[in-house]
């Protein structure tokens, strides 16, 4: 609070509406609160920048950059625009996660079977510069109204297959205490969502928003979830420790999900020193996101063997809970994918070939005699036991993807993809020899 040089109260500091009225959103404000002066050219380009990604930073974030080295900090180059963010590559997608393609009612992505995203608002406490919905976050603050909202919740409850609703935006925290209290007492009174998530990072640039009131309002309606996406050891101060006890205390599962960002944390010190704060404040560590192809974050993005590589220096150097799954978001809406490293070296008929995190190599011997009970999807007639009215997906559902091809009751033998150019010239083939 001392490096931005602003006279307030410590009640108005604390006061999570006042931080966000008082939001540094102009590069001269900037430049008087920390004592910076940019030269005439890059000062000009970082006008060209605002103008299409908007600057927005609370105060209280803004007193975390170190001023001595700030065009090295972390918590600097996450919230201030950088004039290569005008930079779009040929690769890069103003939505490369297809989430409006897979949009069935407005402000609703369904993509998994079993759960889908809301989004509850287009307002951040702060515009991270790289947000991989810089198309919507930043161009116009909106709060969608219970109007809009009660479309979205009506697709949920006619879909019954949906037990998981993920709220998201933007930031649901930025919501008043109230439409956020309405919108989980919608969602609960729906028979068959059993799981409510929050994807926020109030904990991290705006940790006074965790106040006793909407802890309170959370608590109401168990089980929530809420994850948040602290990328850096130094944004855990002794106020995100405050509000993550907060939670934690209520009984709200914690998680967080990074990014990997180039300059900022693509470092296996620095990661294994999150993780391990995160742990500590009781916060499990989620996923690793390999940066997302949104239009101009070319800058940000590292390689893939970066993150495998900080992946290598977690596992078995630091408690397994605390090492995150490290995903790539598949461009064009395929959803999360796995990339760790492999430690499963080889296999023959009865023995596996392992290594562990010291390079060690090791064998593990299957059974012999072993035989899988095999599935016809006949849950009432199968020699293992479980209550078919409890079953989610009931006999004769089809499986799909990789388990469609393991699957014992499907005769199916390859995955094709649609417009394959061989299995067409076979049709034209057999079109032609009768």
């Amino acid at each position: 609070m001392e490096k931005i040089n602003v006279p307030v109260l410590n009640e108005q500091w604390t006061d999570w509406h006042w931080q966000q009225k008082h939001r540094i959103r102009d590069i001269d404000t900037f430049e008087r609160l920390l004592g910076i002066r940019f030269g005439p050219q890059e000062r000009a380009k970082l006008d060209e920048t605002i103008k299409k990604f908007p600057l927005s930073i609370t105060p209280y974030y803004l007193s975390l950059i170190d001023t001595e080295d700030y065009e090295n900090d972390p918590v600097y180059k996450q919230c201030f625009p950088d004039p290569r963010e005008l930079t779009v590559k040929g690769h890069e997608m103003s939505d490369p996660l297809a989430e409006e393609s897979d949009s069935p009612v407005p402000y609703l992505t369904h993509r998994y079977p079993d759960r889908v995203l809301l989004h509850v608002s287009n307002v951040c406490a702060m515009y991270c510069r790289h947000c991989t919905r810089k198309r919507k976050v930043g161009d116009v603050d909106d709060i969608p109204d219970k109007e809009s909202l009660e479309k979205a919740i009506a697709y949920i409850k006619k879909t019954s297959r949906v037990r998981d609703v993920l709220l998201s935006g933007g930031d649901p925290l930025m919501l008043s205490d109230g439409y956020l209290d309405w919108i989980l007492t919608e969602l609960r009174k729906i028979d068959h969502v059993e799981v409510i998530r929050i994807g926020t990072r109030a904990p991290v640039v705006l940790p006074y928003r965790i106040t006793d009131d909407l802890v309170d309002i959370l608590k109401k309606h168990h089980p929530v979830w809420l994850n948040t996406h602290f990328n850096h050891p130094r944004e855990i101060t002794s106020a995100s420790g405050e509000a993550l006890a907060k939670l934690a205390n209520a009984g709200i599962p914690l998680g967080n999900q990074s990014v990997l960002l180039s300059g900022i944390n693509d470092c296996p010190i620095i990661m294994k020193k999150l993780v391990q704060l995160l742990v500590k404040n009781r916060v499990r560590p989620y996923y690793l996101y390999q940066c997302d192809l949104s239009e101009g974050l070319t800058h940000f993005r590292t390689s893939v063997g970066k993150g495998i590589e900080i992946i290598e220096n977690l596992i078995g150097h630091t408690s397994g809970f605390a090492v995150p799954t490290y995903v790539i978001d598949a461009p064009g809406g395929g959803g999360k994918i796995p990339v760790m490293p492999n430690y499963l070296i080889s296999w023959s008929d009865n023995k596996v070939i392992l290594r562990n995190y010291e390079g060690i190599i090791t064998t593990y011997r299957e059974p012999d005699d072993y035989q899988a009970v095999p599935c016809e999807k006949a849950c009432d007639t199968c020699s293992l036991r479980f209550n078919v009215a409890d079953l989610d997906e009931k006999p004769g559902v089809k499986a799909v993807g990789i388990s469609r091809l393991l699957s014992d009751y499907n005769e199916d033998i390859s995955l094709i993809p649609e417009n394959n150019i061989r299995l067409k010239r076979r049709q034209v083939y057999e079109n032609d020899n009768p």
